[in-house]
């Protein structure tokens, strides 16, 4: 009976283990992904290139990396979605009045007349995002 008991749970668990796999092979290609590996340093980052019930392929910066299921202690990944944007402008003008009253200064070979606004503009791009948990061997 225990055995039996065992038996059921043991494929209960199994099945669990594969439902969180299934969310690595949901990603989308492309995806940037670090791969916790049993008994390595540093993790692999690199973005998904595909990944099926028995490992997950890895683009790097010059290669393809290919990793077994059975290897990989925890998985995380970058949500998608862009950095933010901050755009920002400014022009400023000056009193055409005032400017009359400035001296002018010629500028020898032009008859442009000084310019009574100047702008500016500037982007800023923010930190990408974080990345989050999607696999852990052992993981519910």
């Amino acid at each position: 009976m225990k055995a039996i008991l065992a038996g059921f749970l043991l494929i209960l668990y199994s099945a669990a283990a594969e439902d969180t796999w299934s969310k690595v092979k949901a990603l989308k290609s492309g995806t940037e992904i670090r791969v916790f590996q049993a008994g390595a340093k540093e993790p692999l980052v690199g973005k998904i290139d595909e990944a099926d019930d028995e490992r997950i392929v890895l683009a790097l910066k010059n290669e393809q990396k290919a990793v077994a299921k059975a290897d990989v202690e925890r998985l995380e990944a970058r949500p998608t979605g862009g950095r933010p944007v901050t755009k920002t402008s400014s022009v400023k003008r000056e009193d055409p009045s005032a400017e009359l009253a400035k001296p002018k200064v010629p500028v020898p070979g032009s008859s442009a007349t000084p310019a009574l606004s100047s702008s500016s503009s500037s982007v800023t791009f923010g930190n990408k995002p974080g990345f989050e948990l999607v696999y852990r061997k052992g993981m519910k």
